[in-house]
């Protein structure tokens, strides 16, 4: 396969080293002119022969010498479901595809609706493995403010391991997950302290996740942003600056304009420090709200 030939000869020549990041498959595609199952099969094909590697949250990059890829085992639902979350974190939902999947495993394009009915089926099962790796201690804490902390900052774990994640659920249209449903259980623990009324209860519950889920649909819309581009967050932004610069010239934003004519060093947008900042904010106005009895529906 050509595509595949290709990258063997850019790695054997030094022009791809180990740790290198290869393109997401739609560039690959672009890039050789394939369809995008065929750019699908060279990638799985690679990462089966040990010569490129996914690495969640990166994306696919050369192997390290001495790598050697995890042989393929027999066909199960969890192992269909391990596979899929492996591309989703390397590549994006937007990669995933049934056909990709098997060939992942190198099995026939078929073989998984075996096990999964169907796409649909197969992303409810990776959320719900996602959701159930990682586990709560026995303990409850000790506080309606520490059980809230906890139960975003675990929440926040998984979504920036799995960017994904923040793509699959819906206020609207809730999923029943039992591994979704223990988050769940969790935070109508902590607001059960609280003495709220049941509907109040659960339009905090709401307000508290869609805060989180809000958030961390950024870190797969930039993932998407990105492999759409080709341009980091950096370069982007480099990109923008002159024309933010002459919106603050304008005159018509004068807010806009000093606050930029008084940022010492640039701004560098950091998640994590958002994700505090407005966990704090969210918790602060909820006890603020309980203080002044204002919990009425």
């Amino acid at each position: 396969m050509e595509i595949v030939e290709d990258i063997k000869r850019r790695i054997a020549s030094g022009k791809l080293k180990p740790g290198d990041r290869l393109p997401p498959v739609r560039q690959v595609a672009k890039r050789w002119g394939v369809a995008l199952a065929t750019a699908t099969k060279a990638m799985n094909t690679l990462q089966q022969q040990g010569i490129v590697q996914a690495k969640p949250r990166v994306g696919t990059i050369v192997a390290a010498p001495g790598f050697t890829a995890a042989p393929a085992g027999e066909l199960t639902r969890e192992g269909i479901v391990r596979a899929a979350i492996e591309i989703a974190d390397a590549e994006g939902l937007g990669a995933l595809t049934m056909r990709g999947v098997a060939a992942k495993l190198g099995v026939a394009p078929m073989s998984p609706y075996k096990y999964v009915g169907s796409k649909e089926d197969l992303i409810l099962l990776m959320a719900d493995t996602v959701y159930g790796s990682l586990a709560y201690p026995d303990r409850h804490p000790a506080s309606w403010r520490a059980g809230l902390e906890e139960a975003a900052r675990t929440m926040w774990a998984l979504h920036k391991r799995h960017s994904w994640l923040g793509q699959v659920t819906s206020l609207n249209r809730p999923l029943a997950l039992p591994n979704l449903a223990i988050h769940a259980d969790r935070v109508l623990g902590a607001l059960e302290r609280l003495g709220l009324d049941p509907v109040m209860t659960l339009n905090v519950h709401v307000v508290f996740y869609a805060y989180l889920q809000g958030l961390a649909a950024n870190l797969e819309r930039e993932a998407q942003a990105e492999e759409a581009s080709g341009m980091s967050e950096e370069e982007w932004m480099d990109v923008q600056e002159p024309r933010l610069a002459e919106l603050a010239a304008s005159g018509a934003y004068p807010a806009f304009a000093r606050v930029l004519d008084t940022l010492d060093g640039g701004y560098d947008l950091d998640l994590d420090e958002i994700f505090e900042l407005g966990l704090r904010l969210h918790l602060d106005g909820l006890a603020a709200m309980i203080e002044d009895g204002r919990h009425g529906r």
